[in-house]
Order: C-alpha cells, then structure tokens, then sequence
C-alpha cells in the first residue's frame, strides 16, 4: 500500500473520530505523491491527532507556515481550507486560525431523551456562596460580572440624585408594565451597532435577563412541556426551567461554533419541543460564538417550524475583536425570535434592568410581565436612560472589553504554566467564561469543596448540566483583576488538580 493511501485512510480516521462521518475525500489513485497542499494539511492533522497542536491552540500563520515550508500562499491556503473542512480547525477574524475542540465520534448526532432538571445538594454550596463573593472569605473564579473599580459607579450615582431632585414623582409611582419609554428608546438606538431594528414600543422592561428568560417560558410553555437547551447550560436557567416543571432536551455544543446545528434539526423535527433557549454570543460556561450563517440557519429553521427561539444575548457586547457580532435577532424575519438582553453584567449588577423584544409573542409575555412583577422600578430605569444618553457608555465598554481580554490572557497564560498539559481549554472570542475538559475521572466536585475551603471559587461542571454531567469539566471566569494574589489563587487551584491527578 502506498504512501498516498495511507494518508487517505488517515484522513478518513480523523473525520470519524473527530466529527463522526465520512467526508467526501477525493481519491487520487495509487500515486507515491499527493498534491502538495494535501501533504501540509496531513502533516498538521497528525500533529493533532498526536496532540502536539493542543484544543484551542494557534496555528502558525499562513505567511508563517509558507516560508517553512517553502510552499506558496495559495498551496498553504489550499491546506488550511482543507483542515477546515475536516472539522479540526477553525478560522477566526483578525485571529488566525486555531485547533477546534475535538468531541466524541458521532457526538452530535446522539441526543438524549427529554429530563428533568436535577439539582444536587452539594452544588447548593455554590448557590450560598453569591453573597460572599468578592468578599475577603470567597474570591477567584466564579463571578460572571464586572468588578466594582470597572463600573460607572460615580455616574451613576450622581444622575440618581438628578433623577429623584428632577422627578420625585418616579418614588411614588409603580409605572407602566411594559417599561419607561425614555430608557427604551436608548435600548433600541443601542441596538443600532448590530443592525438591529428594535421598537421602544414593542420592547418590555424586565428585572434583569433571567426575569426576561421567565416571562418568555411562562408565555411559551406549561408544566410538563419539553425545551431545547445547550449542553452545557447556564445553572440559573436550568433552576428556573425546573422552577417552571418543565422538562430538558440537551443539545451538544462546540467551544468555538456553538449549538451544534446537525443536533437541533434532528430534535426538532416533530412538535416535541415547544422553545429552544440559545446563547449565541460567548455563552455561559462554553464561551463559544455561533458564526453568522449558523445563526441565520437557526433563525430560518425553527421559524419553519414554528417553534419560538429566546435567544439571551446578555454576554453580546463582550466581544475581544474590533465588531460586535450580531444575536440571532438580527436574522428574524417573522417575529420568532424572543430577545432578552440586560445591563446587569457590564453597567450596573444592582440596578437589576434588562428587556425582551418578544416578537409576535408581545401580548401573552406582556400579560405574564403583569402577573409576576406587575411593572420594573423606573427610577432605575431613569437612571440608566440618562447614562446611556449621555454618551458615555460607548467609552465604558471599550475600557471594560479591555480589561476583561487582558484579564482573560492572563488567566489564559496562567492555565499553561501551572496546569496538567492535558487539560483542554479553548480560548473564547469573548465574555468572562472558559470552560476546562479534564480527563474522565476527575472531580470537579472534591475540587471545588477543596478550593471553596480555601477562599477560591469556580463553578464545578455538575453545575451545567440538568443531569448532572460533566463532573470532569469545570468553569473559570476572568471578572476578577488579574493581580498577584489572582494569579497565586490560580496557583494553589493548580496544585490542587495535580494532588488529585496523584491521588
């Protein structure tokens, strides 16, 4: 057997084990010699396969791998599309390109039955810990939102006072359920960067994102209903699915792209799912962004189907690059998508203000913004109305992108010298999360008691799961500064992974 035929037969081996198919892979015959690009993207693959190009990592660049080589850009180029193909790796914007995430064989195709969601006493440990963080006792890891010192803390204090001198009537008025239509007049010129094309009057005022994600299920879905959600999930949505009785479809999610699109259109293909529940934009704990035309595909799909999509983009404006990239929103055609979006994490935590564009669906959610909390505080959204058209939030954010991707890198840089090598990772393109794959049977449950008792938090992987999966998987945030008593918690948090890798 020849050299080329081997490699062809490697090729095939890699697309099973990494993707789980056959892809169509042209025969060139009993040849001794492949095309040139074919023997590159070979070479690479194998260094993958072998693990010396690790999940998450960046390759050289394409000028980079030509003069090694000694081979033209287009041959290189030729290479790369190749391995794109292939599933082992993925281009990036301005970034280059970088090994994806391998799953299991044929992952995205095995989706489990409907469950419920189970909640494991232990983890309630972590659920305690919300008002301890950032406390002397419990630092480190685990918080999603923004320090204090990244905050407009002054600004807004100082148009809370010009809000309650100028309008003392907003303290003594519940107001209108569906909002404060000043503040949803910024919300919908904010939309504007991604090209959205929101209605204040369309819009409804919630207390925070998960308010926003309540009012949408309870107009969407009765106890006992089935919804589609990523594998792994945000905790909070898992509690308030179970809060609701509602039953879960897990759908396999990849750390780069995103909700794997092959999975969702074979769990919706009967009327068994009644929503499905997204976080496009660097997701809550995978850090993965949907590329555009999988979020078009979504949006066309399932309004096909009539079946509505809450998208919760809370995590949107947290991008590293030069764009921000677009929700799904931007993709709806029909009213389908129901968009929850907040100012919680990047503004102001406190002040607990989001919204939902709820498309066709606007009357029953509206009727269920009523019946829960009748109306969103308007003096906090006064507050933030007078921020936003203030101009100042523009300059907040890019200071506060800053300092969370610098604070990711170090967190990132960190992870490489006192971790295990064969802990996978990959880097987001945005947000606070990064999700960490251990060898099955570690314990992120024994780590996270161990480092709690220490003062370190994290979010074991349990957390994301309404069966409670991923027990060898945990989640790191980048919120906290990245100062030396940051950097010595990641430390100890290394040394207590290798103490159990030696137990």
């Amino acid at each position: 057997m020849t050299v080329a035929v081997l490699r062809q037969l490697y090729c095939l081996f890699l697309c099973v084990t990494v993707r789980g198919e056959l892809p169509a892979i042209p025969y060139h015959g009993c040849m001794d010699t492949q095309p040139l690009y074919l023997q590159l993207a070979d070479d690479i693959a194998a260094q993958i396969s072998a693990r010396v190009l690790r999940a998450g990592e960046r390759l050289p660049s394409l000028r980079e791998m030509k003069l090694r080589r000694g081979l033209s850009l287009s041959t290189v180029q030729q290479a790369f599309r190749r391995l794109e193909d292939l599933g082992l790796v993925e281009a990036r914007p301005q970034s280059g390109y970088f090994v994806r995430y391998r799953s299991e064989p044929g992952h995205a195709l095995r989706l489990a039955a409907p469950t419920e969601v189970a909640v494991d006493p232990l983890l309630w440990s972590y659920v305690e810990d919300q008002s301890e963080q950032r406390t002397e006792r419990m630092q480190g890891f685990r918080s999603a939102v923004a320090p204090h010192a990244l905050l407009p803390v002054a600004q807004l204090q100082r148009y809370t006072l010009d809000c309650m001198r100028r309008h003392p009537d907003l303290l003594s008025d519940y107001g209108r359920p569906s909002g404060y239509l000043d503040f949803k007049r910024q919300i919908a010129r904010l939309a504007m960067e991604w090209g959205g094309q929101l209605h204040p009057e369309q819009l409804i005022v919630t207390q925070g994102t998960i308010e926003a994600l309540n009012l949408a299920l309870r107009a969407l879905t009765q106890p006992g209903d089935v919804v589609a959600v990523e594998s792994p999930a945000y905790f909070s949505l898992l509690y308030t699915l179970k809060a609701l009785g509602l039953r879960v479809v897990e759908i396999p999610t990849d750390p780069v792209s995103g909700i794997s699109v092959e999975a969702l259109e074979l769990a919706t293909r009967d009327a068994a799912i009644k929503a499905v529940i997204l976080v496009p934009n660097f997701s809550n704990p995978l850090g993965a962004l949907m590329p555009d035309a999988a979020k078009e595909k979504v949006a066309d799909m399932l309004a096909a189907r009539g079946i509505p999509l809450i998208e919760d983009d809370v995590y949107g404006e947290f991008y590293y690059g030069r764009q921000r990239p677009r929700p799904i929103k931007a993709f709806d055609r029909s009213g389908n998508v129901l968009y929850c979006a907040s100012l919680t994490k990047d503004v102001a935590p406190g002040l607990r203000i989001g919204w939902i564009d709820p498309g066709r669906y606007r009357s029953q959610v509206e009727v269920q913004k009523y019946l829960s909390t009748h109306s969103t505080p308007t003096l906090n959204q006064a507050v933030l109305a007078r921020f936003l058209a203030s101009g100042a939030y523009p300059r907040h954010m890019r200071r506060l992108r800053r300092a969370i991707a610098s604070q990711m890198q170090g967190l990132l840089q960190g992870l490489a010298q006192h971790f295990p090598a064969d802990v996978q990772y990959t880097p987001p393109q945005g947000g606070f999360a990064l999700w960490l794959v251990f060898p099955q049977g570690f314990d992120s449950l024994a780590l996270h008691q161990q480092a709690r008792q220490e003062g370190i938090g994290l979010a074991p992987g349990p957390l994301f799961s309404p069966r409670g999966d991923y027990r060898h998987c945990l989640r790191l945030s980048c919120a906290e500064p990245w100062t030396e008593a940051q950097q010595a918690r990641l430390v100890r948090l290394g040394e207590l992974v290798r103490r159990q890798y030696a137990d």
